[in-house]
């Protein structure tokens, strides 16, 4: 599964997009790995693979590099997109 289907995922079963959990992190002043993850964990029953990729868009933004060349987890970019999914298609819809 790529990276940016990881937080699609996550915006699917908690309602949020990305650039909201950016948001919501900032404002309780979340800065610590750990703490990212305890509270994704508690406040919306993400698994720690889902935590995890949601801490690291928290922490260091939408650049990352990319490792997979091919298959199934390859990213095209190394920039996601943190505006949400369902923003994407209605984008796509419209053009």
């Amino acid at each position: 599964m790529s990276f940016q289907k990881y937080l699609d995922n996550i915006e699917e079963k908690t309602g949020k997009t990305p650039k909201e959990f950016v948001a919501e992190a900032k404002k309780k002043k979340l800065t610590e790995f750990k703490d990212i993850i305890a509270w994704l964990k508690k406040d919306y029953g993400l698994g720690l693979g889902h935590a995890r990729a949601m801490a690291y868009v928290i922490l260091h933004g939408p650049k990352f590099t990319v490792r997979q060349t091919t298959g199934t987890h390859r990213d095209a970019t190394g920039t996601l997109k943190l505006d949400g999914a369902k923003r994407r298609r209605k984008i796509s819809k419209n053009k």
